[in-house]
């Protein structure tokens, strides 16, 4: 690489760098108009990561798929998965009597207010046959 070369591509750099991010002026490396870079989202708590395993799997269920080995392959806890059994039940009953729109709305309900209840201190229990 040739000095000049080098050189050149040095400043090039700098001055891409150069200038306030997020102002939008000339310079500054943001185009006009755009907005700073969102900032990262919180991870999702225990209890939402709950609603979503169990919500899958029981959807998964009620529609009559094979479900995937035990419930550790299924990537949920002993808990989880007495929540799912509990809540499939009460759907498959709900979509024979009532349709599938209202299995629906109580597999969203009885899951949230589940997990919400297993996590409601915040973190599992200490054990994976407590509780």
């Amino acid at each position: 690489m040739t000095a000049a070369f080098a050189l050149t591509l040095l400043t090039a750099v700098a001055a891409a760098g150069c200038g306030n991010p997020g102002d939008g002026e000339a310079g500054s490396g943001t185009p006009r108009g755009a907005s700073a870079p969102p900032t990262s989202p919180r991870p999702p708590s225990a209890a939402e990561l709950c609603v979503r395993a169990v919500g899958y799997w029981a959807r998964d269920m009620l529609d009559g798929k094979d479900t995937y080995g035990d419930y550790q392959s299924m990537g949920l806890s002993n808990r989880q998965y007495d929540i799912l059994r509990e809540v499939v039940d009460a759907a498959r009953a709900t979509n024979r009597d009532q349709g599938a729109g209202a299995a629906e709305r109580l597999i969203d309900r009885q899951v949230r207010e589940a997990c919400a209840e297993r996590y409601r201190d915040g973190a599992p229990s200490t054990g994976p046959w407590q509780r």
